[in-house]
């Protein structure tokens, strides 16, 4: 199930068959066909990722492959995923897998519990590619258990691709992007879910401390990040709960996604 070293031979071969698809609709699914001679993946989601929208799914596009969790993702606990903040906070094009992104706390979170989980993934690994000032795309490629993380070589497969998949990607958005946009959700930007959450039940700095704890980091990394102790994010965490008649994260995250229908809605 792991692969090889690519072929130089082939791989220019395989591109020149993806530059054919560049404005037609299929180019996802060829590029879909392309990526697996490069890199063994048990799934696979290519998303834009607009500042003023939700996430828009580019591919797959029959609904039969889009499953509760998907669906959710997409709707609402986008906002809290990992890539989606790594891409709001400016990173690169490149490379990269969840888990050089993911808080140190990720798999604690109730969107790793009930949401990510769910997919079933032993390794992540996603290809992102800035196409305009507002826009990134993002084909994230996943592995399951059975065939475990993703070799080295198939690591460097897709390194030695990526300059040629970034630039195919660019000009597939230059064509085809209105195509996807058109039929995009017009609400749902939430870009000030997080900052609105609670306000004016909890201090400025428990917002801020609800926020990290929500994405996926531990007291220790938010004591970090804040150069504040760890005792002192413990006392904040014992606030919120109180404030909002919590006591576990769970309900927490239930509030947090009925507050994002009500953003939904304004």
């Amino acid at each position: 199930m792991h692969k090889t070293q690519v072929d130089t031979s082939s791989l220019i071969k395989d591109l020149a068959v993806l530059t054919t698809h560049l404005r037609v609709h299929s180019f996802p699914v060829v590029m879909e066909s392309f990526l697996s001679n490069l890199c063994y993946f048990d799934t696979i989601l290519m998303v834009s990722y607009k500042k003023s929208l939700r996430p828009v799914l580019i591919h797959p596009l029959d609904p039969a492959e889009h499953s509760p969790s998907l669906k959710l993702y997409l709707n609402k606990a986008y906002i809290i995923d990992p890539l989606f903040n790594s891409i709001q906070n400016g990173i690169n094009s490149g490379i990269c897998r969840l888990v050089d992104i993911a808080p140190d706390s990720f798999e604690e979170t109730e969107y790793f519990q009930t949401c990510y989980k769910k997919f079933d993934l032993v390794d992540e690994i996603n290809l992102i590619v800035s196409v305009d000032q507002s826009t990134t795309l993002a084909i994230t490629l996943g592995r399951k258990k059975v065939v475990g993380s993703i070799r080295r070589t198939e690591l460097n497969n897709l390194k030695t691709a990526f300059p040629m998949i970034e630039a195919l990607i660019g000009q597939f958005w230059l064509a085809q992007a209105r195509d996807y946009l058109d039929q995009a959700p017009k609400k749902g930007a939430l870009k000030h879910a997080l900052k609105t959450f609670a306000r004016g039940v909890l201090t400025a700095r428990e917002q801020e401390i609800l926020g990290l704890i929500l994405r996926g980091h531990s007291s220790k990394a938010i004591a970090d990040l804040l150069s504040i102790s760890a005792g002192t994010v413990k006392v904040h965490r014992k606030n919120i709960h109180a404030r909002l008649n919590t006591s576990t994260q769970s309900e927490i995250f239930t509030l947090f996604l009925n507050h994002l229908d009500d953003v939904d809605n304004t």
